[in-house]
């Protein structure tokens, strides 16, 4: 009987450890879940997929303005999703011509509308790649009226602005421009 009591708590306890160790583990996974899903696409990191427009902005040394104004603008979130988009991408020079000021000034606060309604203008719903851009061709932007494309030999321009490159993403493309794009 003795022998039998002994053998009965000891498969207690291992029973007990066991769904203790499940309980943690599964609460841990549930953790693990809840915190990518609030996180969101642009939470997703691994080696294998392509790289979304904001990981690849993120990861280009002339576009850290561009960055911090996705950021401040709250749209990281929105540029990680499945899209497709395309966006026109101003390089740190392109915001440098803008007059003094003027950057940091959209980057407060206060002015998130205004910097969202640019970014808009610089971001298509759907991927436009350069060689299916016609000459004269206009597109509506997310925000603030249509672009304009123009074909000069093999080079295409948006509002005159050259597309310098052409960065395929996982969710659409970034075709890097020399100039910011202001809606009219």
């Amino acid at each position: 009987m003795k022998k039998s009591i002994t053998t009965l708590l000891l498969a207690s306890l291992l029973i007990a450890f066991g769904c203790k160790n499940n309980s943690e583990s599964a609460s841990a996974s549930t953790t693990e879940t809840t915190e990518t899903q609030a996180a969101g696409q642009e939470g997703v990191v691994d080696e294998t997929s392509s790289p979304n427009i904001v990981q690849v902005a993120v990861g280009s040394k002339d576009h850290t303005t561009l960055v911090a104004a996705v950021k401040a603008a709250d749209l990281v979130r929105a540029l990680s999703n499945a899209g497709p988009f395309t966006v026109f991408a101003p390089t740190n020079a392109a915001f440098a011509k803008l007059p003094a000021g003027t950057v940091e000034g959209l980057l407060k606060p206060e002015k998130k509308g205004d910097l969202q309604n640019i970014l808009g203008y610089h971001t298509y719903v759907g991927t436009l790649k350069t060689e299916y851009m016609q000459d004269g061709q206009e597109y509506d932007m997310v925000f603030g009226g249509k672009v304009k494309i123009t074909k000069k030999g093999d080079k295409t321009f948006v509002n005159g602005s050259e597309i310098l490159a052409s960065i395929p993403t996982s969710n659409g493309i970034i075709h890097v421009i020399g100039d910011v794009l202001l809606p009219k």
